[in-house]
């Protein structure tokens, strides 16, 4: 953990100049008053998935905390360097082709231990003229309801290599736990719960474009 630290705030450093001019960012809020990026304690931070520069970009909106990533396996067939450089930040390999499970385990112990985890829970990039966002993977929502750990809902407008700033909004915390109802089975509940972060976060999309548009 230390080692990825230390290569995140390296990154962080070195690359907040090329942030500035490709991937800048404006982070708005669903309740301004009552919010912030400092997301203390255990915790998830769900958001769409629009472009493979997702995971650098969240290193910059996510700066006050280390986020451990769940990445597909596709991303370390691209090329070494980038293989390299998603080891050395500590994102955690998510082979979707034989459904290894064991990334949720890795995400858990780290939950456990009072860290944050970034996960894109669509698990995949949007094809063109496909409705966005994607259905979203259940396993979010599982990890937060064996965790405990409250989901931090955002939209990422994806908009990088723009002259206009792009923009994040960040939603008031979702906890999973709320949304169980005991009288459903858990494959049911996990269903139905999925379904409300991914209407939380169009609902958060619906609020950028509200709060921008004035």
């Amino acid at each position: 953990m230390f080692w990825h630290s230390l290569v995140i705030w390296f990154v962080r450093i070195t690359g907040f100049i090329p942030y500035l001019f490709c991937f800048k960012t404006k982070v708005y809020y669903e309740d301004k008053k009552k919010q912030s990026l400092k997301i203390k304690g255990k915790a998830i931070v769900a958001s769409n998935h629009n472009s493979l520069m997702d995971v650098a970009v969240m290193l910059f909106v996510l700066w006050r905390r280390i986020p451990r990533i769940p990445v597909a396996e596709v991303l370390y067939t691209k090329n070494p360097f980038l293989t390299f450089f998603l080891k050395i930040i500590g994102c955690i390999k998510v082979n979707r082709d034989v459904h290894d499970l064991s990334f949720m385990s890795k995400c858990e112990k780290i939950l456990d231990k009072g860290g944050l985890v970034k996960i894109f829970p669509e698990a995949r990039l949007p094809r063109k003229g496909e409705e966005t966002p994607l259905p979203f993977n259940p396993s979010t929502v599982y990890m937060a309801l064996e965790s405990g750990a409250p989901i931090i809902p955002m939209y990422n407008e994806g908009k990088y290599y723009k002259k206009e700033s792009n923009r994040v909004i960040v939603g008031k915390p979702f906890n999973a736990l709320d949304y169980y109802d005991d009288n459903l089975t858990e494959r049911e509940n996990i269903e139905i719960i999925t379904n409300k972060l991914r209407d939380r976060i169009i609902e958060l999309r619906d609020e950028l474009e509200r709060q921008t548009a004035k």
